[in-house]
């Protein structure tokens, strides 16, 4: 059957909308290597941007071969628990899903090691990062997508059967991406322990600031870039329009998703600012930085769903988590360089529990249903949409934190027993630059004393 020009014109503006959310999704990733390189020291800068480098590259191959497959791969035999068809996208296009859906999905797998390398930034093997990452990439990461974004997931809101007749909404992933990642670094943390000299002989931490602001500064405003691709672009189609209204559709849905995105992050931000000044009496940029992206975490479960003012009410208690889990760390001894644990995973979290109180019931339906008359779903609790979506959204992040547990928390421990996890305590005096990598990222850095060529930290292990 001949297919009419105006679905060809609408399936290629679809296409590309989609693909342009791609590219700024994977413009995260250079975000995520300014980011981290500014918040170490300059002794690991080159070792934390080949760790991004890493996540992207060896991502790519296990997506492709493995995570897609577990994610989406919805076929005959598919189930509510991983996909069964299209290992190294055989069958792709289909149906279902083309290309371009695929570079957008792995463009999210490739983001979350990418948080979790954060966590166990400064102390940690290279060979380490190629495992860790080619497993989370292809098979961690994909079980929780399938679960929640899958048509045959078990927590999917537009599934046949439903959880408590909602499903969990999590829209462009404050769990799937960001919890995941979180509770993977966590455990990649607390097996290692803290970076030497992180705290002193009585206990008291000692501050370990990263090397450069300026790169951290850039990294959080190239990831605010990205988000607009994360958050909006998780719609997939923008030309869909809503029945019940001459003038909406999704392209309505993708500009209000922009806004809560913007609020949320913009309030976390300003919430910090002033939270540690009262705290540390100063006012801090960096501090500034994590807060903004906790909000944007935050909202990421429900920006497709929620009113603008309710996107200030989920940045401000995003900062108050970001803040709070912060200061229980350190009184914890619990050593975080990129507050990644707390950022994705406590603000994870609470975007999904923010989603199960705030969620209102015409953009749900908007959402999920296209705008489809006659048709109610469960919405948010504080609006009177009962108890049906926020149980859902506690069972999301109750399932994704045991199940990151049972995986990562294992692999971590296993490569720790073979003793390929941690570097020695001399190789993180001198730097994973000098120690690993033949060299550092810059050319001279006075606050550093080690050894400056390759050659001369060899010839000190000799000594």
């Amino acid at each position: 059957m001949e297919v009419s020009w105006e679905t060809s014109v609408t399936d290629s503006i679809n296409t590309i909308y989609l693909l342009f959310s791609a590219y700024l999704v994977f413009m995260m990733q250079l975000g995520f290597a300014m980011l981290c390189a500014g918040s170490v020291r300059a002794k690991n800068a080159l070792n934390i941007m080949l760790t991004n480098v890493v996540d992207a590259v060896v991502g790519s191959l296990s997506y492709y071969l493995f995570g897609f497959a577990f994610a989406f791969g919805d076929g005959s035999g598919s189930n509510p628990f991983i996909g069964t068809q299209y290992f190294a996208l055989k069958n792709i296009p289909s149906t279902s899903f083309d290309y371009s859906f695929f570079l957008y999905q792995w463009a999210f797998a490739i983001a979350v090691a990418g948080i979790t390398s954060g966590s166990i930034a400064e102390r940690t093997q290279f060979s380490a990062y190629l495992i860790f990452s080619f497993f989370q990439t292809g098979f961690v990461y994909p079980v929780v997508a399938h679960w929640v974004w899958s048509s045959t997931g078990w927590l999917n809101p537009g599934s046949a059967t439903l959880l408590f007749g909602s499903g969990a909404i999590d829209f462009a992933g404050s769990g799937v991406v960001h919890l995941v990642g979180g509770i993977a670094g966590l455990w990649g943390a607390l097996i290692e322990g803290p970076r030497v000299g992180r705290f002193d002989a009585f206990g008291k931490p000692v501050q370990m600031r990263g090397h450069n602001a300026t790169l951290v500064v850039l990294g959080t405003f190239l990831l605010w870039f990205g988000w607009f691709g994360f958050n909006p672009g998780s719609f997939n189609k923008i030309l869909v329009s809503y029945p019940d209204s001459f003038d909406q559709g999704n392209w309505t849905g993708v500009g209000r998703t922009a806004v809560t995105t913007t609020l949320a992050g913009s309030t976390a931000g300003i919430v910090t600012l002033f939270g540690r000044r009262l705290l540390v009496g100063h006012w801090d940029a960096l501090d500034v930085c994590n807060g903004v992206l906790g909000g944007f975490v935050a909202i990421t479960s429900g920006c497709s769903v929620v009113e603008p003012w309710a996107a200030i009410v989920c940045g401000f208690f995003a900062a108050c988590v970001l803040i709070g889990l912060n200061i229980v760390a350190l009184r914890l001894h619990y050593d975080d360089p990129l507050e990644a644990a707390q950022l994705h995973g406590g603000c994870g979290a609470w975007g999904l529990i923010f989603t199960g109180l705030f969620a209102k019931e015409e953009f749900v339906v908007q959402t999920y249903n296209s705008g489809n008359l006659g048709v109610t779903r469960p919405y948010g609790l504080l609006l009177g949409g009962g108890w049906g979506l926020i149980g859902a959204q506690v069972v999301e992040v109750l399932v994704v934190v045991g199940w990151v547990s049972v995986t990562m928390g294992p692999l971590f421990y296993l490569l720790h027993w073979l003793r390929i996890l941690r570097i020695s305590s001399d190789e993180e005096v001198a730097g994973l630059d000098i120690s690993s990598h033949g060299g550092y990222a810059y050319h001279a850095h006075p606050e550093e004393s080690g050894p400056r060529l390759y050659g001369e930290y060899l010839r000190l292990q000799d000594q």
